[in-house]
């Protein structure tokens, strides 16, 4: 087995960046040294980054590939499951939760309940046919609003594949649309809905999402709890979003939408991860807290890159120029803070003995350009 060095690498550990050797192969890193190593089979990266690969814990980025254009579905799943993985490896990630949403709560996405199965089966075929470039797992977004949601989940209870799930709760005036004239204006401006088919939209949604989530929360809860698979909510906005995360044993709080909401979380133990697109952008597309904002006050663990691939980089570098954090502080929240939260004890850092997920990038201005990825010792790209 041969092993791959890279030396005069700008190396991103825990706490430090500082030039230096790695060296690893498919069992894992077996090395890391400081300074340069004169040895032939040596690849020297001209200073570039050398980092852990990204692990990525929540992607709609599927979706864009099973349906490219609405109502537009694509009829090769692996072949659209092959072009998310080249697009995440492209990005650095190593790791990837394929985030999937069960349940939807009008007619308006029937589509994710047209393509639910069908990325799951092709995330199983990808593996089993050894083709993807990178590691992949499955994360489950249950809509808990949804009508039939434990429809579409009871069948996927037992799934290996399944191992990160989060409870989300949509219902107009609560959590992400906390403010229901904004969710009409979406409507309303995307085309949607028409001011009056809006209103009767948000008044189904106020309707029927208490009824269901009051139904489907205690059942989804005791589903994966029981099997042991690590639990999210979602959108937590107030502190009693918090304690009923905390009833439900939940490990994580995604995308907090407050930053009260991100510090109870914090203080009682969960982990907290917002959007890469917001540090990027600057803000938040739903009017909440800016996830900078939540890093710079100490109430942030862990980036997503939600539904841009590219972003996670890229809120990296901008935590690190704009808002102060030290780049191996932000490196954590795309690495190895969310393999811990996870519990993939065995990634997300540069260290003898951990898997050889490694992402090697150099910055051009201020955008990260990915040169090269090994996952699991394997070149990906």
């Amino acid at each position: 087995m041969s092993e791959t060095i890279l030396t005069n690498a700008t190396l991103v550990l825990e706490s430090e960046a500082d030039l230096g050797t790695i060296v690893f192969d498919e069992n894992g890193i077996v090395a890391i040294d400081r300074g340069k190593t004169s040895l032939p089979q040596a690849i020297d990266v001209g200073g570039d980054y050398v980092a852990p690969g990204l692990v990525e814990m929540h992607t709609d980025n599927p979706e864009k590939h099973f349906m490219p254009r609405p109502n537009v579905f694509w009829p090769n799943k692996l072949a659209a499951m092959l072009a998310h993985d080249a697009q995440m490896a492209a990005a650095g990630v190593t790791t990837v939760y394929d985030s999937i949403c069960a349940g939807t709560i009008t007619g308006e996405k029937d589509y994710r309940r047209r393509i639910f199965g069908e990325i799951l089966d092709a995330v199983a075929a990808g593996i089993t046919a050894g083709v993807f470039r990178i590691d992949h797992k499955v994360h489950i977004r249950c809509e808990l609003t949804a009508e039939g949601l434990l429809a579409d989940l009871e069948p996927q209870a037992d799934n290996p594949l399944v191992q990160l799930v989060s409870l989300m709760d949509h219902t107009p005036g609560r959590r992400q649309y906390r403010n229901a004239e904004l969710l009409k204006r979406y409507y309303v401006d995307s085309g949607e809905h028409t001011e009056e088919s809006a209103d009767r939209e948000l008044a189904f949604r106020l309707e029927t999402g208490p009824r269901n989530l009051a139904r489907n929360w205690p059942i989804v809860v005791e589903m994966f709890r029981s099997r042991g698979v690590p639990l999210a909510t979602h959108d937590d906005t107030t502190l009693a979003d918090i304690e009923l995360a905390c009833e439900a044993g939940a490990v994580i709080s995604e995308f907090p939408t407050t930053l009260e909401a991100a510090a109870a979380a914090k203080a009682a133990g969960l982990a907290t991860v917002a959007g890469a697109p917001n540090v990027v952008r600057g803000g938040s597309h739903s009017s909440n807290v800016a996830a900078a904002e939540l890093a710079v006050a100490g109430s942030l663990d862990g980036l997503s890159s939600d539904y841009v691939p590219a972003s996670l980089l890229q809120a990296v570098i901008k935590l690190e120029r704009d808002h102060g954090l030290a780049l191996p502080a932000a490196m954590g929240m795309v690495t190895w803070r969310i393999a811990d939260m996870v519990g993939l004890a065995d990634r997300g850092r540069l260290r003898p003995g951990m898997r050889s997920d490694v992402v090697r990038f150099r910055v051009v201005a201020d955008t990260p350009v990915v040169t090269g990825l090994w996952s699991a010792g394997r070149q990906a790209m």
